[in-house]
């Protein structure tokens, strides 16, 4: 399988490592790509759209993210992709920023974040999670 085709919907023990060891100070900022299943595949076999997994996913987990400083700074519904895999299509995506480094990676330590990722992990096809330093907007595309 090459790496366009590969699903990717959680990261593992050495890229959380690398994440949080990449600290700095100020806050950062999350790009989510993401792409529902059909049906979510609960363990418990339980029915739900993947939509339905992915906003209980939102709505259990919210109360950890607000407590830990982070909000919502920008969503998007995909429309249509003009660079990039035709594959790469997209359900969702949005930008959270969080405070700091320690308080996305307090909030993925949180068992009650844990316990909400049975829905993510149900609804959830694919997705990518792209962590970025924020600027300010600037005059152009190019502008540092």
């Amino acid at each position: 399988m090459n790496d366009t085709a590969t699903v990717h919907t959680a990261f593992g023990r050495e890229d959380f490592a690398a994440f949080a060891a990449a600290d700095r100070p100020g806050p950062i900022h999350m790009l989510n790509l993401v792409r529902l299943k059909a049906r979510a595949e609960y363990p418990d076999g339980r029915t739900a759209t993947g939509r339905e997994a992915y906003a209980a996913y939102g709505r259990e987990s919210r109360p950890v993210f607000e407590r830990l400083g982070g909000r919502i700074v920008w969503r998007g519904r995909p429309e249509f992709m003009l660079i990039g895999p035709k594959s790469e299509a997209w359900d969702l995506a949005f930008i959270a920023e969080y405070p700091s480094v320690a308080a996305f990676v307090a909030m993925i330590r949180d068992p009650v974040y844990r316990a909400a990722m049975v829905h993510r992990q149900a609804g959830v096809a694919d997705s990518r999670l792209l962590r970025h330093s924020p600027l300010d907007p600037g005059a152009d595309f190019a502008d540092p």
